[in-house]
């Protein structure tokens, strides 16, 4: 696979986009976990539209960027494979990284059931 992004030029969908695939994500999963239509999330990715403050703020924390990076491409984004491939710490980033991985993927599983908790408990009480 070609490197087709650029940091330079890129823009807020690229950086998703990039984010996303780092992490190993589909769109409709992280569609998903956020709780948006797919329409939705490929319109961010294309730079048709951009989600709310909140939204963007989730989508900084499950993509492990910066949402300073995520709106405007500086500060601590994406680790490139060379970043990693020449640290003498790589074994201890990766164990890091995927214990990382680990509890946001626990976190987002129980964001998800709260979230439907919330609604039978709101379906009851109505």
């Amino acid at each position: 696979m070609t490197n087709w992004f650029n940091e330079e030029h890129a823009t807020f969908g690229d950086r998703l986009e990039k984010a996303r695939q780092a992490i190993g994500q589909s769109q409709e999963d992280l569609a998903q976990k956020l709780g948006v239509k797919l329409t939705t999330f490929r319109n961010w990715e294309d730079d048709r539209s951009e989600p709310r403050g909140n939204r963007m703020q989730m989508l900084a924390g499950m993509l492990n960027v910066s949402l300073v990076w995520l709106m405007t491409g500086e500060g601590a984004g994406v680790a490139s494979e060379e970043d990693i491939d020449g640290s003498e710490q790589r074994p201890a980033i990766l164990i890091a990284a995927r214990e990382m991985r680990a509890i946001k993927n626990d976190l987002l599983k129980l964001h998800d059931r709260l979230a439907r908790a919330e609604t039978r408990l709101l379906k009851l009480t109505n």
